[in-house]
């Protein structure tokens, strides 16, 4: 087959069915370049391909899977294995909340917002010190620590 783009002649494995005239290293150039020119167009995009219907729709049957069970298991063991100190105040947060000892905030610390909190660790070593944020303000939370380190 030939190549329109580069102009060489190739095998067929170098081609798309879809696009038989020009060869797949040319495509992927091209899309490269088409990703550089509009890259704020396409980055908009990219974040906000994981919100439409079909794709949480997707996600949401992937969840009900066996496949996804045993795939979070060993992602969630993988963590705990690379945040020891996260994991044990994590655990302990847990365990105080089933044992009556700590009761969690209903909404995020933060005024004005009414997200659903989860416990924010601002020094690990002390478990039980956790401050209530959503999972926005969470994260923020965690992005200021890393700034200012």
């Amino acid at each position: 087959m030939h190549c329109k783009q580069c102009n060489t002649s190739k095998d067929a494995a170098e081609f798309y069915k879809s696009t038989p005239n020009r060869c797949k290293e040319c495509i992927k150039e091209r899309v490269r370049a088409h990703r550089q020119e509009n890259l704020e167009r396409v980055r908009a995009y990219d974040r906000m391909r994981g919100s439409m219907p079909h794709r949480v729709a997707a996600r949401e049957e992937y969840r009900k899977t066996p496949a996804f069970a045993k795939s979070h298991e060993a992602a969630v063991k993988r963590w705990g294995a690379r945040h020891p100190e996260r994991k044990r105040a994590s655990t302990a947060v847990h365990n105080a909340i089933r044992d009556g000892k700590l009761i969690p905030w209903p909404v995020c610390a933060v005024p004005e917002c009414c997200g659903k909190p989860h416990g924010h660790h601002p020094d690990y070593s002390r478990p039980l010190d956790v401050v209530w944020l959503c999972d926005k303000h969470h994260k923020e939370a965690h992005a200021l620590v890393k700034l200012a380190a």
